[in-house]
């Protein structure tokens, strides 16, 4: 049995992740503690009892759910769960990722995730946006209709992930996202979900901080994988440290390629999918890209936080 452990993004947070793994575990309750002295604030509180509507805010949210997906990966690794062959993240889970990974330590993970939050806020506000999922259309047929939109507009629009068949995420300036929603339904969109976010992530429009956020990542010391982590944009390995600042930099403007990156995956052999952050958001997704996968949710989300598995 071959298995793949999965770091989720900024879709899986909900009030009350992490607490679980803050009572069960010293190693965890050590990096709520290093966040709350990072942040001079107290984090951990705002991840397990909110309010909602400051914990979703970017800035916070973003290093929440890296630092309750790396306190769950502790409790997994002092339970003995088993090692993976591979390790993926799912945007911002690619950081929980390189930490799982040994390539990247918690506190430089954590501050370069506060600061990525940070950054992305801000090419917000100097160019908003927004992001919508386009349902039940190839995702040839999203990249057209994106590029149609955009020269229509003169704005820019483009896929931001392609999450699993049927399921495409599209990001960029409203005029375009509009004209390409108008574009999907159209063409036989089964339904089109306005994403509840105000920036463009994934998207041209977080250019104007793309230098900023590479400076960071230059200044953060990166080791090789010691398991081998498949990159968002590139759908394959992560062999050296290089390759990582170059996929960490190209990642805030460029599409997740997660369907790829599963595909990679099952194809090297891996039959077993184990979702480490909060939630089991990802699982879904692999289901969709193969049913035949077994897949196992350390934390199901707010409702039920014992481990399950759905092998169906």
């Amino acid at each position: 049995m071959a298995t793949a452990l999965l770091f989720p993004g900024q879709g899986s947070l909900y009030v009350g992740m992490g607490k679980e793994a803050y009572t069960r575990n010293a190693g965890a309750r050590a990096f709520f503690d290093e966040a709350d002295a990072l942040f001079g604030f107290k984090l951990s509180q705002l991840a397990f009892s909110g309010p909602e509507a400051e914990l979703t805010a970017t800035e916070y949210q973003q290093p929440a759910l890296f630092l309750a997906s790396v306190a769950n990966w502790q409790v997994m690794r002092d339970e003995d769960w088993p090692r993976p062959g591979f390790i993926a993240g799912h945007s911002l889970g690619e950081f929980a990722a390189l930490v799982a990974a040994g390539s990247l330590t918690f506190g430089d993970g954590l501050r370069l995730v506060r600061r990525r939050g940070e950054l992305m806020k801000e090419a917000g506000e100097r160019a908003p946006g927004a992001m919508a999922a386009i349902l039940a259309l190839p995702i040839d047929d999203v990249v057209e209709l994106c590029g149609r939109a955009e020269r229509e507009t003169g704005h820019p629009i483009q896929v931001a992930n392609d999450n699993c068949p049927g399921q495409v995420v599209i990001s960029g300036h409203l005029t375009a996202l509009r004209r390409a929603e108008e574009l999907a339904q159209e063409a036989g969109a089964r339904r089109i979900v306005r994403l509840p976010i105000t920036i463009a992530a994934h998207s041209a429009l977080m250019g104007s901080v793309a230098d900023a956020f590479a400076r960071e990542v230059d200044a953060v010391p990166l080791s090789e994988p010691q398991i081998p982590v498949v990159g968002n944009v590139s759908a394959a390995p992560l062999l050296t440290a290089e390759d990582i600042r170059d996929e960490l930099k190209a990642q805030l403007t460029s599409p997740v390629a997660w369907t790829p990156s599963i595909q990679y995956l099952i194809d090297q052999g891996t039959d077993t999918f184990v979702e480490a952050g909060p939630g089991d958001v990802l699982l879904g997704l692999v289901k969709r890209i193969d049913r035949r996968t077994k897949r196992v949710a350390f934390d199901n989300g707010p409702v039920d936080s014992t481990p399950a598995t759905d092998s169906q």
